[in-house]
């Protein structure tokens, strides 16, 4: 329960920051240009919280279904405006006024990702370096020549320092039928240039596992079968084992690593084992007697044992990106609109039927997003928030009437006739953009739902 409601406050506080930046966008905007503001909204409905500004009289207001925001201008064809008023209407404004005021609000989901970014750069991201661990024979990365512990540098001349990079610049090169180059350093540190096969990658974006579809398995690092911790009264205790003790062989069969070890323990629930293990320099043998724990109807193995970490067992696995301001914000721009090219490629694939609609994220993901970005810390989430935001103003730059594309869809049309659609032609379109934009919704949470039941 305590695990729900975080990521939902998670979500909500998401959904506040972004909606707020997005429709504060439509606001600063039109009040610069001399547009009245009547109410800035964030959320639909019964309002829970609002107060009218005493120097601009726009009433600031909270709703109580947190889905959206919006910005109601004065504007002529939702009530009468006072003749001294008129000046100051949205309709009555110039063609480029109005498309400024529209268009402002995905600038500043843009904006506010590229702050993001500026603001993970110069304070450090950490990430894992991309290295690759197995490459499945008969694999595209085994045809390509890929070794286990090759170091990837470049994507198609995009610099990758952490397998975060890497995996979206192989996603954003997938729907090619061209060979990719990706520059890697082998484990002799010599610089060598794979080609993926292009037709290997035509199809690889579905769900984002492309690392799989290729057939590299990423290095990770080697947890020794050392014991950390005993829990009192239990299999391992009982028998003696004692922290520091490094497990050798169960039953003469050899232990390599604490997955082996868990496996085995796993597989054998009250089984007499004998354990060879290696103790302050000395090897013994222990007899043990393995416990049991019942999951799902089923019985395994369990010893009350925890695994000793060392301190440093991850630090040639990690890599942090630190820039100056000035750098940061450079990188900050180009990491924003790779981000925004990679949103429109993707949709355009599943237009295209080239990409899977499984990449859709409902409201049932980002929420699941949001929490678990929020308990990694501070900088996952300000990332995340980072990619959401991006997301919004592309989708709201999308032709498609309701969102603010649609209108600047009708704004060009109106530059190159010389005049407005008539109403009943905005009309239409505005029912054409409602069920186009809840038929994605709809799509949106059949996947979302999918996911769940697996």
């Amino acid at each position: 329960m305590d695990s729900f409601l975080f990521t939902l406050l998670s979500f909500l506080i998401a959904l506040a920051i972004l909606i707020t930046v997005h429709e504060f966008g439509h606001f600063w905007v039109a009040r610069k240009l001399g547009v009245k503001v009547l109410r800035f909204s964030i959320g639909f409905g019964k309002a829970l919280w609002k107060r009218t500004g005493r120097v601009d009289g726009t009433e600031y207001v909270i709703a109580a279904i947190p889905l959206g925001g919006y910005v109601k201008m004065l504007d002529e064809r939702e009530g009468e405006v006072p003749e001294q008023e008129l000046a100051r209407a949205f309709n009555r404004q110039s063609l480029k006024v109005r498309s400024a005021i529209v268009v402002a609000g995905p600038i500043f989901n843009f904006l506010f990702a590229i702050a993001a970014f500026w603001i993970i750069f110069v304070t450090g991201d950490t990430g894992t370096r991309p290295l690759v661990g197995e490459v499945e024979r008969g694999s595209a990365a085994y045809s390509a020549g890929f070794e286990s512990g090759d170091e990837l540098l470049t994507v198609a001349g995009r610099n990758t320092p952490t397998w975060e990079t890497a995996v979206y610049a192989l996603l954003t090169e997938s729907g090619s039928d061209e060979a990719l180059p990706v520059l890697v350093r082998d484990q002799e540190g010599q610089e060598v240039l794979r080609l993926l096969p292009g037709a290997s990658l035509m199809d690889l974006s579905e769900d984002g596992r492309i690392l799989n579809g290729i057939g590299i398995t990423p290095k990770r690092p080697t947890v020794l079968p050392v014991i950390g911790q005993i829990v009192s009264g239990e299999a391992a205790d009982e028998a003696g084992l004692k922290p520091g003790d490094r497990i050798l062989a169960i039953d003469d069969q050899p232990v390599s690593n604490w997955n082996e070890l868990v496996s085995q323990i796993r597989e054998r629930p009250a089984q007499e084992v004998t354990l060879e293990l290696e103790r302050a320099g000395s090897r013994m043998r222990l007899p043990l007697r393995i416990g049991v724990r019942e999951e799902g109807g089923k019985r395994y193995g369990r010893i009350g044992a925890g695994v000793e970490i060392p301190d440093d067992l991850y630090d040639q696995y990690r890599t942090e990106i630190r820039l100056g301001p000035v750098e940061a914000l450079g990188a900050a721009v180009v990491k924003s609109w790779d981000m925004s090219l990679f949103m429109l490629r993707m949709l355009g694939r599943m237009l295209t039927g080239q990409a899977s609609v499984k990449n859709l994220s409902g409201p049932i993901s980002i929420a699941q997003s949001a929490g678990k970005s929020a308990s990694y810390g501070p900088v996952y989430f300000i990332k995340f928030l980072a990619l959401v935001s991006i997301s919004l103003g592309v989708l709201n730059l999308l032709p498609i009437p309701v969102l603010d594309g649609g209108h600047l869809f009708f704004y060009l049309i109106e530059a190159v006739k010389g005049s407005p659609l008539s109403d009943e032609a905005m009309m239409q379109g505005q029912r054409i953009g409602m069920l186009l934009l809840l038929a994605l919704m709809g799509l949106a949470f059949y996947v979302d739902i999918s996911r769940l039941l697996g």
